[in-house]
């Protein structure tokens, strides 16, 4: 009789210990998907200023742009450092914009289309956009199996020893649905 009581306290603490487990290993999954952004986030940040100088020596007069660019790349690295989910998505969708009319000027100077270095650029630049995609795409895949596992039986059991909880989903802004167009 005893021997059968033991067993099943034995049993019902490894039960305890995997469902501990489970939750924390999907959740800490989630936490490296939402770093999977921001190293892209931040690859991203890092090439606009390059952009923007190789159009800055074709169109001096468009400085409004350019200072739009800078602002929205402070903020898309500050994010990236530490934001919510939330303030991440808007960094990028800002960003976003300050690109596309960055590119929107560099549209109207033909020998900067056809520089090399503003080209190579561009395809830095796609690069870095659809790896952006994918680390979007994994993080809400990964957000996903958690939330499931911390709404089901019998994980929901052991979201609070774990101090898991549900986390949100990465939506893009409006606008954002598409990367930006880098190429003309």
């Amino acid at each position: 009789m005893w021997i059968v009581i033991v067993v099943v306290i034995v049993a019902l603490i490894g039960f305890a210990v995997m469902g501990f487990n489970k939750l924390r290993k999907a959740d800490i999954d989630a936490q490296e998907a939402l770093g999977g952004i921001d190293v892209q986030l931040t690859r991203r940040a890092e090439l606009i200023p390059n952009l923007v100088n190789t159009v800055k020596g074709y169109a001096t007069h468009e400085r409004a742009v350019f200072d739009e660019v800078t602002a929205a790349r402070a903020g898309a690295a500050q994010a990236a450092k530490g934001g919510t989910v939330d303030e991440k998505s808007a960094a990028q969708g800002r960003l976003d914009k300050a690109v596309i009319d960055v590119l929107a000027v560099a549209e109207a100077y033909p020998d900067l289309k056809a520089s090399a270095n503003f080209q190579q650029l561009q395809t830095k630049l796609s690069d870095t956009e659809n790896k952006l995609s994918f680390a979007r795409q994994y993080y809400n895949g990964a957000v996903a199996k958690l939330n499931t596992l911390v709404k089901t039986i019998p994980w929901l059991l052991f979201t609070g020893i774990a101090s898991v909880g549900t986390r949100e989903f990465y939506d893009a802004r409006a606008g954002q649905e598409v990367p930006p167009q880098v190429s003309f």
